[in-house]
């Protein structure tokens, strides 16, 4: 499905801060929508003001739907007849409706519901206002089927639904300075209180009591003062957010949390500014101890994996050392030899660890690992000229499930390279790397291509990857093929020098990443 961005930009003439206004509207009108009962689909003039397009629609999650079907790039032409250009469009509601909310500039209702897909539905239209002039119209349809006598909560939701529809027709709402809202704010159904002028509740949902009941509350709260009664309660627990007096008041558009008890509430305000003057609030409230709980024992778990990635890296230096201290007692060269190739090995595992240990998660950035990687296993095996590997290309992100195994194997295929390849003689090792797209402009990757090529002498006539009793390589094909499900190939380069060919899917490793 389009972006609403899209939508605008290819059928509309609106300017970008009307396009940044329908996205503050967009992100946040699911609250109208659940407060109404009704579906909302925006309406936008198409370039040629020829005629309206539907860019965003959104259901309630507090009654029935009226439209089954998704109305988003649905075009209402001024002339029906004219089906030339484009595909027929689909009657929605009560058109006039919709025209005469745009060119009379305020809220239009339908006395008789409309029949016409089945269903009873009640019609209306509520102009959309950015800096006093039109940029759309919200068309709100409330479907009438399972309609009986309204309680004092659906009284009290329609009272406030009407209330922000005629801040949305003034231009007042969304709020051009609120905060960057939380990731997740409270909704309608966790909980509602509706102020007055003064700060008084007049209105308490059955859940916003019972989050003020958790928090300590014995007294009724209908007719207490919000930001006095939070506060008191704040005074007695944990935790006082100092934003706490303004989003309780309703003065201001913002979010704060209350603690005590080892309760954690979370309130939103929203001022309800009519004509100017500020008539009330609703503060919508939700109990998430459990949440911050979680939240809480996450933090600690992360901290705990960091903490041991340290550790285990710190152990791992130490086993390096060790070997080190034990390969200069020894005589024999091929044994000595033998423990500098463990110290490597250790170390890049070690590298691995350590950038763990720097993560919240258990992600890391290749492109640094393998530099460091690369660059220790070539000093380390140098026995002549200096060789500094170059790479071409990046890996990205990886899990550390794939990290380890692949540092490993790129510190053999550059050690086999510098010593088997290049020997005393000069030359260059180039590690390229290309990740491919399961769809293409996808974020995510889903395999890795990695070559490690050097321009020495070439492989011996007689190589054969499966019969070779070289260490290093059975290492590497055990880790691609066996661990990691890969692919690997040596092949003599056609310029000269050996090229070492590995693919890797990342389906597994792109699972763990989300």
């Amino acid at each position: 499905m389009p972006h609403l961005s899209d939508l605008i930009r290819r059928h509309t003439s609106l300017k970008q801060a009307d396009l940044e206004w329908i996205h503050s509207l967009v992100s946040d009108w699911q609250l109208l929508a659940d407060l109404s009962f009704a579906d909302l689909v925006l309406w936008v003039r198409l370039r040629d003001e020829d005629g309206w397009v539907a860019v965003a629609q959104m259901r309630p999650t507090t009654g029935p739907t009226a439209f089954q079907d998704d109305l988003v790039e649905t075009v209402l032409l001024d002339d029906l007849t004219d089906m030339t250009s484009r595909s027929a469009p689909r009657v929605i509601g009560r058109r006039a409706l919709i025209d005469r909310a745009w060119a009379e500039g305020r809220i239009c209702r339908d006395g008789d519901p409309d029949w016409s897909g089945g269903v009873p539905v009640r019609e209306e239209t509520v102009p959309v206002r950015r800096a006093g002039r039109l940029i759309g119209v919200i068309q709100r349809s409330t479907n009438l089927s399972s309609a009986r006598t309204p309680s004092r909560l659906e009284l009290t939701y329609l009272q406030s639904a009407g209330d922000l529809a005629q801040m949305i027709a003034e231009g007042a709402f969304p709020f051009s300075d609120q905060e960057p809202l939380m990731v997740r704010s409270p909704r309608v159904g966790d909980g509602l209180l509706r102020l007055d002028q003064n700060g008084e509740v007049v209105y308490a949902s059955p859940n916003a009591l019972s989050a003020y009941r958790r928090l300590g509350l014995a007294a009724d709260l209908v007719g207490a003062r919000l930001d006095r009664t939070t506060l008191e309660l704040a005074a007695q627990g944990e935790a006082r957010d100092e934003a706490l007096t303004y989003t309780a008041s309703g003065r201001a558009p913002q979010e704060a949390e209350v603690e005590a008890r080892g309760v954690t509430v979370q309130l939103r305000a929203i001022p309800l500014v009519i004509d100017g003057v500020r008539i009330g609030a609703l503060v919508m409230v939700r109990d998430v101890t459990e949440l911050r709980r979680r939240e809480r024992e996450l933090m600690t778990k992360d901290a705990t994996i960091r903490e041991i990635h340290h550790r285990v890296k710190n152990n791992l230096q130490t086993v390096a050392a060790l070997l080190r201290l034990q390969a200069r007692r020894l005589d024999v060269p091929e044994a000595r030899a033998a423990l500098d190739e463990a110290v490597g090995r250790v170390g890049s595992i070690a590298i691995v660890h350590e950038m763990l240990s720097h993560t919240p998660d258990e992600v890391v950035d290749f492109d640094d690992i393998a530099d460091r990687v690369m660059q220790m296993a070539a000093e380390v095996s140098s026995t002549g000229s200096t060789v500094v590997p170059r790479r071409e290309g990046g890996f990205g992100l990886l899990s550390a499930l794939v990290a380890t195994p692949l540092s490993m194997v790129l510190a053999e295929l550059v050690q086999n390279a510098v010593e088997h390849g290049l020997g005393q003689g000069p030359g260059e090792i180039v590690v390229r790397v290309r990740r491919f797209d399961a769809v293409p402009g996808h974020p995510r990757a889903s395999s890795l291509e990695l070559a490690v090529c050097d321009s020495g002498g070439g492989l011996p006539a007689d190589f054969d990857l499966e019969g070779t009793t070289s260490l290093g390589l059975q290492i590497v094909r055990t880790l691609i093929v066996g661990e990691l499900g890969g692919t690997l190939a040596i092949k003599p380069r056609d310029d000269g020098g050996t090229e070492v060919a590995i693919s890797l899917p990342l389906e597994q490793e792109e699972a763990e990443l989300r």
